[in-house]
Parts: C-alpha cells; sequence; structure tokens
C-alpha cells in the first residue's frame, strides 16, 4: 500500500525536524513523519507535527521510534481489533487493514472468539461477531436441533479454560447459504472477544489463509493454506476454495485473511480428496445478518427459516354494521 500524496509530502516536509526531541514514525517507501504521538489507536497513530496533526493508518507504518523513552516498536504485524464496536452497530465489518501478520501471532489474539457449538447429534465450529454473545455457525451443524451447547476458550493465567454454555438460542437461519445465528443467554455469561468481518473481494488467488475450528473435535485447530479460487461453481452457489485443511468439525469455522480478519465460513470439503476446502464467502454472511429479520427461525416451523404472520381473519373484512 502507497502512502498517500498529500501524506507523503507532509512526510518529507517534516523529516528535518530534529528527531532528537521527536517521535519518528518510519513508513513504507522510505518516508517518514516526525512530530509528537499524542494517540495510538489498534488501526491509526495521531501525531502532532507541528502547525497539524495527522492520522496515519498503521497499515502505512513500518516502524515507530518514541524519542521520550527510546522505545522502537516494529508494527508490520496486523492488529485485529476485539471488543471494540461503533455504537447501534450488530456486526465490526473491516476490509481496509492490508498490513500482514504472523499466524502464530494472530491465532493468540482472535482465537478466544472462536467456538466448538455441540448437539446430540454432532459438533461443529463457530465464531462471536460481537461481545454480547451473537455467533455465527453452518445451518448443517444445528439442523433439526433445539439443545445447543456452546465451548467458549479463554486463556487465563497462561492456562486454556473451557467454559460451557447451555441457555443458547438460535435467533436466524438460512439453510439455502448454509448459515444460522445463534445467541448465548445465560444469565453469567461475560462479554466475548469476537471477530471483525472482512472482505474476500479485495483477495486474489494465491493469498495465504488459515483456518481455526475443532475437526473431530479437536478444538482449536489450527490450519493454513492459500486461496485457490474463488469463484468456484458447486450446486448453484459459489464459495471459496482453499488448501488449508478443512474436516468434519470444522464447519461453521471462520476462514482468515492474513490480518486476522473473516473472510469465509468453512462448510465443506470434497472427502476423497486433500487440499479441497470449501468456505462461504463474508459478503453473503454480511448480507445474512444484515436482513437477519428475514431470516428469523420459528419455533412453529424449525426447518422454515422465514416466519410468516398469519392471514387476516375474514371477519375482519366484513362491513361495520
Amino acid at each position: 500500500m502507497s502512502l498517500p500524496k498529500h501524506l507523503a509530502l507532509l512526510a518529507l516536509a517534516f523529516c528535518s525536524l530534529n528527531a532528537a526531541v521527536a517521535d519518528t514514525l518510519q513508513l513504507k517507501g522510505n518516508d517518514a513523519v516526525t512530530g509528537k504521538i499524542l494517540v495510538e489507536k489498534p488501526d491509526a497513530v495521531v501525531v502532532d507535527v507541528g502547525y497539524t496533526v495527522l492520522v496515519v493508518p498503521r497499515s502505512a507504518i513500518v516502524k515507530v521510534s518514541q524519542a521520550n523513552n527510546e522505545l522502537t516498536r516494529l508494527t508490520t504485524t496486523a492488529t485485529p481489533l476485539l471488543n471494540v464496536n461503533a455504537p447501534g452497530q450488530f456486526y465490526r465489518a473491516g476490509g481496509q487493514t492490508t498490513a500482514a501478520g504472523d499466524v502464530r501471532d494472530l491465532v493468540k489474539q482472535i482465537g478466544e472468539a472462536v467456538v466448538q457449538v455441540r448437539t446430540p447429534s454432532g459438533l461443529g465450529s463457530g465464531f462471536f461477531i460481537n461481545a454480547d454473545g451473537y455467533l455465527i455457525t453452518n445451518f448443517h451443524v444445528i439442523e433439526g436441533e433445539t439443545e445447543l451447547t456452546v465451548e467458549v476458550y479463554r486463556q487465563v493465567d497462561g492456562q486454556l479454560d473451557r467454559e460451557t454454555y447451555k441457555k443458547v438460542r438460535i435467533v436466524a437461519i438460512n439453510k439455502f447459504q448454509d448459515l444460522a445465528l445463534l445467541k448465548i443467554e445465560d444469565k453469567d455469561a461475560p462479554r466475548f472477544k469476537f471477530l471483525t468481518l472482512g472482505n474476500s473481494d479485495a483477495l486474489s488467488v494465491g493469498d495465504p489463509v488459515f483456518a481455526i475450528g475443532s475437526p473431530l473435535g479437536l478444538e482449536r485447530t489450527v490450519t493454513e493454506g492459500i486461496l485457490s479460487t474463488k469463484t468456484r461453481e458447486l450446486e448453484g452457489e459459489l464459495y471459496l476454495q482453499t488448501t488449508a485443511q478443512i474436516n468434519p468439525g470444522n464447519s461453521g469455522g471462520p476462514l482468515f485473511d492474513m490480518a486476522g480478519e473473516v473472510i469465509g465460513v468453512t462448510n465443506m470439503k470434497i472427502m476423497f480428496g486433500e487440499g479441497l476446502g470449501f468456505a462461504i464467502p463474508v459478503e453473503l454472511v454480511k448480507n445474512f445478518l444484515d436482513h437477519r429479520d428475514a431470516f428469523a427461525y420459528s419455533t412453529d416451523n424449525p426447518n422454515a427459516p422465514y416466519r410468516y404472520l398469519e392471514p387476516p381473519s375474514p371477519a375482519s373484512h366484513l362491513p361495520a354494521e
């Protein structure tokens, strides 16, 4: 990602300031911004350069050097946001981050937002989309089931702590695109870490991706691969195809780009081949969430993704006497 022209000009103009008494942002393209760092946000750094204040995106920064404590930090690793959401926003949409992270570091940051979904007949994976306990999984994971359990894994004092929640409500389903929206409603449930929904359209074939899920019940399993194609047509639907290993139990789990954002929901593989996994593009997930009322789950007809109102009574159309 190249630095915007106006920002590059400002960066060059202030390179001549005394770096010994100022903070420095080393940017891509050998440019730099020198001034006083006012605020450091997960996605940007705010710098006072004298007569104006610049907001520099993290994706444009290579290194941050602060003169006051001689601290130098590398910022080429992406930092996914967790537990930060705009007011009234049901899920957080990203897709603007271009910095690439390391899978090991990303898993430590975002792994707690991936869960295991259990039913009496099987199990799958899922992930939180907001702190209130709403999570996405596949429809086929919970199809025909009402007794659901969600297992959440947290890092506590360096150890993995498992919490099981049994009061789980089915909020909406779209069986045609194999998506389901659930909500944990246990009274003692805390605020949950959740993921950012990215943009699969911005990816290119060959880009690295990774998945987290519970294949064959092996929770928090991480697999890595590349995006094989973005437009694999299967039974009238388009899927992302990946070489990241996908197995039974991965269904409903997230497929990530290297910024740690969700670009798809893993849901199937070709059983007689290896490295042939598939995921529902995140754009379909966003559409499902944006129109979740249209897919509201109905206990009167659990297999239908739509809820219908009762037809008007003939008596209501009789003329008043």
